[in-house]
């Protein structure tokens, strides 16, 4: 069977939603790719389905960053001696929780929106201790933003999201990330 034929056989299963949460769930613990190539073509097909999809990605993003976290949290406090010692300082660790208890929330959330890889907000929220509601707040809204708003667009522009994503990816990022290190540099900037 080819792989045109398998995804086709994929997405009409009834298995692709178990699926979509197995990806959804890896892809924000462990393989740092964007979905948004499998959702927006699964999306577009299986229309009918479109907001549950949506969710059972948030879902499984949800999961996985728990499971983030909590590496984070406990792989810390296993190798913190290490850490001190060879990576880092008890002053630079010190900032850096209070970079995270000022600035967490804003930091997990840019995350979840922009091409960030999220690993990288579950592990600092979970190794400054971050509050876990507040991650779960920042992570749930973020993720929320990305995979519905994908289902709008391919609500409101059917076969053409794929066409739409592909023009405007680049500008997208741009503006993600300009927002994002605009927000970080007026947080950081030194008052006169």
């Amino acid at each position: 069977m080819s792989i045109k034929a398998r995804i086709k056989s994929f997405i009409h299963s009834k298995h692709m939603l178990k699926g979509i949460f197995t990806a959804s769930f890896l892809e924000s613990t462990i393989v740092p790719i964007p979905l948004e190539a499998i959702l927006v073509p699964l999306m577009q097909k299986r229309r009918e389905k479109l907001w549950i999809i949506a969710t059972v990605t948030t879902l499984g993003c949800m999961l996985g960053a728990l499971l983030g976290y909590a590496v984070g949290y406990y792989l810390f406090d296993i190798a913190r001696d290490f850490i001190m010692d060879y990576i880092t300082s008890e002053e630079q660790f010190e900032i850096f929780q209070g970079t995270m208890k000022d600035q967490g929330f804003w930091l997990i959330f840019s995350t979840g929106i922009t091409p960030v890889p999220l690993q990288l907000a579950m592990l600092a929220a979970g190794v400054s201790q971050y509050s876990l509601i507040l991650y779960m707040i920042a992570v749930t809204s973020s993720r929320i933003i990305r995979y519905f708003g994908l289902a709008l667009l391919v609500y409101y522009f059917g076969d053409k999201t794929e066409a739409l994503i592909r023009q405007y990816k680049f500008q997208a990022i741009v503006i993600g990330v300009l927002a994002v290190l605009l927000f970080l540099g007026l947080q950081f900037w030194p008052s006169a």
